[in-house]
């Protein structure tokens, strides 16, 4: 695979046709693939948890307000147990995966700590979960016309309120999800 096939710092805009219920609807933030697969977080599913009970079970004491509250996401029905931070900026930390110059997605408890004094990455998205395919199959997703694919951007990514992620990642490929069908044709 070649970086220009490659699908990192993209989004996956779930096809209205695509009924899997756990990603009908969706925008998925691809931070990582290659040969071996690929990898992502789902970006557009809030949970009905908040930050601040994440970090009191793991006895993370919170002196930001901000953290208590930050909405926590449904990143994908993989390892469900499992956080994942995706964030903007320079900073890193014991372990993250740089996505971009600006971009990382950081699963150690060295981040929910920074975050929880006021010190974490100034964009942050937290997520439960995440989205994977084997070697393969997301390129046969896409040929069957499960998903459209985008470079991502930052502000999609941290700012556009989560219900308007999935019209405004096809907006930025100039598609308008209200006028898409739910099925696709084959000539």
């Amino acid at each position: 695979m070649t970086f220009a096939t490659s699908l990192t710092n993209h989004f996956l805009i779930a096809m209205p046709g695509l009924e899997d219920p756990n990603f009908s609807r969706t925008v998925t933030y691809i931070c990582e693939h290659n040969e071996q697969g690929a990898m992502g977080i789902v970006i557009n599913r809030p949970m009905e948890i908040r930050l601040g009970e994440v970090l009191d079970q793991l006895d993370i004491d919170i002196q930001d307000r901000a953290a208590n509250d930050q909405i926590v996401y449904l990143g994908g029905p993989i390892q469900t147990d499992r956080g994942f931070v995706l964030h903007a900026g320079a900073a890193t930390f014991d372990s993250t995966l740089k996505v971009t110059s600006e971009i990382h997605v950081t699963t150690s408890r060295d981040i929910l700590e920074a975050m929880a004094i006021g010190n974490g990455p100034t964009h942050s998205l937290v997520a439960l979960g995440y989205a994977g395919w084997s070697s393969g199959q997301l390129e046969q997703e896409l040929s069957s016309n499960s998903w459209l694919s985008g470079p991502a951007d930052i502000a999609t990514l941290f700012t556009v309120p989560a219900p308007e992620r999935w019209q405004a990642a096809a907006q930025l490929l100039g598609v308008d999800m209200n006028l898409m069908i739910g099925e696709a044709g084959h000539a």
